[in-house]
């Protein structure tokens, strides 16, 4: 006699990490950041920003139910394989379905409808394999009750939005994503599970360096009708420093030591923590990197003389606020995630992200080079400030047995 579907999943452990599935299923994240980067840098307006932070926000939330289902069971046994494929597909055609989000392109089916549908589907299959997983957890069980209504709620407000225009649809996205987010917070932490510390800040940290890895691809595409030249070269190598100063100041220490404290937490603060730390305030540093990434192709664009421009001209309006917002973004979701999890206040990470904002202004006269070359320097300045000042903590960190 068969098992039932329950009795075929296996649940996660504490010392459980990522399996190849997630990172398969990670893939089609790639392209859909890769999307909405796109879309951005073809309207690089106010409203072209709000958009796409509203599209970033539509895929983590996506993205973060999945990671916190296989944190439950394993993702690649059991019934559990097959609706992470099923959900990857729906999210591959959701990605490929971003170009048309908001605006339907003549003939073939209507985008943002198919969006809006491949986004329930996605949803959907979560929810159905919770319940699956979540057996004879009583308490589990129940707040996956208390969660649906969120789900209903803003796919269709999603679907209801694809029907509109302008300020009105960009309105309704945004109550998409304020039931979703909204939604889940007010039911609270209690009944979730979080079952392993060390896999859950493993899928996010993977998470960040796919976001990273978009930043450097935005630098490649910005110039692949480009003919090379040393201006593109330079541009390339600041853009990719950026990226590496952001994913030291992440990886060195802080993932390290947010992992920890999420082990070191029990019950429903690890729970508590996990959400907040993780589900909520992650979010502003893919939201960051992803600003940066349209940025930086703006920038190699510009000093390799795309439509016209020359070195003289500078980086204006959005695309540089995006490029140092996101960045400052970065920096304040680094320092609340820090917070949450240790309860220590990174001065240094605030008022660089305070000093980015200010400096706006005035690198908008400058070439846009410069404006990348200003952003460049004060990034590695702050890593070369914390290596030098916390030296021996971060030996210890980085070496310290932890159990």
């Amino acid at each position: 006699m068969n098992k039932p579907l329950r009795r075929r999943m296996e649940r996660n452990e504490e010392s459980s990490t990522a399996t190849n599935l997630e990172l398969f299923f990670d893939l089609v994240f790639v392209f859909a950041l890769t999307q909405v980067t796109a879309l951005m840098a073809e309207t690089p307006t106010w409203h072209g920003l709000l958009r796409g932070a509203l599209l970033l926000s539509v895929i983590w939330w996506s993205w973060v139910g999945y990671s916190w289902l296989s944190n439950l069971v394993k993702a690649d046994e059991g019934p559990a394989r097959t609706a992470m494929l099923v959900a990857m597909a729906a999210m591959f055609l959701l990605a490929l379905a971003i170009p048309e989000a908001f605006d339907d392109l003549p003939g073939g089916l209507d985008g943002p409808l198919v969006l809006a549908f491949c986004y329930l589907l996605v949803r959907a299959v979560h929810v159905w394999l919770f319940w699956i997983a979540a057996d004879d957890d009583t308490a589990l069980r129940a707040q996956i009750v208390r969660f649906v209504p969120s789900v209903i709620g803003s796919t269709a407000l999603l679907a209801i939005g694809s029907q509109l225009s302008g300020a009105a649809q960009t309105a309704l996205w945004a109550a998409a994503v304020l039931a979703d987010y909204g939604g889940t917070f007010l039911i609270g932490a209690s009944g979730w599970r979080l079952n392993s510390a060390k896999h859950f800040a493993e899928r996010h940290g993977l998470i960040i360096i796919i976001a990273l890895g978009e930043s450097i691809v935005a630098i490649g595409v910005g110039v692949t009708h480009l003919a090379i030249s040393w201006p593109i070269i330079v541009a390339a190598i600041l853009g990719l420093t950026i990226a590496a100063s952001l994913w030291w100041s992440y990886f060195d220490t802080h993932v390290m030591i947010c992992e920890r404290a999420l082990s070191d937490a029990q019950g429903e603060e690890r729970v508590s923590m996990g959400r907040t730390a993780f589900t909520y305030l992650h979010l502003p540093l893919l939201v960051g990197i992803v600003m940066l990434a349209l940025g930086l192709k703006k920038v190699v664009g510009y000093v390799g003389g795309e439509n016209g421009h020359t070195l003289a001209d500078p980086l204006y309006g959005p695309p540089l606020w995006a490029m140092y917002g996101g960045v400052s973004l970065f920096m304040f979701g680094y320092a609340a995630v820090a917070w949450r999890c240790i309860r220590t206040f990174k001065a240094q990470r605030v008022i660089l992200g305070v000093v980015l904002l200010a400096l706006v202004p005035l690198v908008a006269n400058l070439p846009a080079m410069a404006s990348l070359a200003v952003l460049t320097a004060l990034m590695a300045g702050l890593i070369v400030y914390e290596w030098v000042k916390y030296r021996d903590l971060r030996d210890e960190i980085r070496h310290a047995e932890h159990h």
